[in-house]
């Protein structure tokens, strides 16, 4: 209740200032993000600075990190704005005319799947609208959302808050990446090779894959992990010449073509799972928004089937 007394104690403008700065973290980012000079949002952060009785940014390094005070207001005041924007909205978003930028997190997987049909796409049918797209763990993407640093993501959401919606995009499934000459001559991989050699496993601050090691769980099973990495780029190239196995989204594999390489299905069962978009539901009257989540969808195209 305190929180919401302050906010209500500064003009709309100031708190407009406040999210960019908590967001930017760099005086100079945030004037720029708001077409604002400099010294404007410098005087702004000094008059939010007396109301709210705190530094709320201190400057560490070449930057400004945000107090307790101010990661405190940060997810009230998100949700302030986006109630205030929303009201202000236009029924009817026009995307030819619209100026707005959105913040998205996905994985360079789901990148390589949507960001060049999605670029592609708004530069014809959008020009002004700008993207920030923003590599993040599972449980990275649905706090960004909930605390109202994230517009959209896009992944694997097993196990949503009440205040998250989604909408799947598609069905995905797993498949192997191996070097072709480590196979047999008929091409197969079975289970005990599977568990014999070692693993490439891609992961992002310790979130993993879940669905292959609950997969390998159920069967009472481990595999032996030997390269742990968060870059997808660079997994495929870990393969060739090795007795390495990478086991991910199909979809992923979809640009690799190389002769020294070949995707085979799994020696075990791993569940299928939704790849889907998420917002937050105080977000849904957002027509803006909405729009981008359909221009997501619209972009994605079925996969050709994977194998030799």
């Amino acid at each position: 209740m305190q929180l919401m007394n302050d906010l209500r104690r500064i003009d709309l403008n100031l708190l407009v200032i406040l999210e960019a700065l908590l967001t930017e973290q760099h005086v100079t980012r945030a004037a720029a993000r708001l077409h604002l000079s400099q010294p404007a949002v410098s005087h702004a952060l000094a008059r939010l600075r007396d109301v709210l009785g705190d530094p709320l940014l201190v400057r560490q390094g070449g930057g400004l990190v945000p107090t307790a005070r101010a990661l405190e207001l940060a997810s009230p005041l998100a949700e302030a704005l986006a109630h205030v924007r929303a009201l202000l909205a236009p029924n009817r978003f026009d995307p030819a005319s619209a100026k707005r930028r959105f913040r998205v997190a996905m994985s360079d997987y789901s990148a390589a799947i949507f960001l060049p049909g999605l670029v592609r796409m708004l530069r014809h049918e959008a020009p002004g609208i700008d993207l920030q797209i923003i590599q993040a763990s599972r449980e990275g993407m649905v706090d960004g959302i909930l605390n109202g640093d994230l517009d959209l993501a896009a992944g694997v959401f097993p196990d949503t808050p009440a205040e998250l919606r989604t909408t799947s995009l598609f069905e995905e499934h797993y498949t192997c990446l191996v070097d072709r000459s480590s196979l047999p001559p008929d091409g197969s991989l079975d289970l005990a090779t599977y568990l014999s050699r070692p693993h490439v496993l891609l992961e992002m601050r310790g979130s993993g894959t879940p669905e292959i090691e609950r997969a390998l769980t159920a069967i009472r099973e481990r595999r032996h992990v030997a390269v742990s990495l968060p870059h997808w780029g660079v997994a495929p190239q870990l393969i060739q010449g090795t007795d390495l196995i990478l086991t991910v989204s199909s979809r992923g594999l979809l640009n690799i073509d190389h002769p020294h390489l070949v995707a085979v299905p799994p020696p075990f069962h791993i569940p299928s799972f939704a790849f889907e978009l998420a917002w937050h539901a105080r977000r849904g009257g957002d027509s803006g928004l909405q729009w981008l989540a359909g221009r997501v969808q619209a972009v994605w195209v079925e996969p050709p089937s994977t194998g030799t």
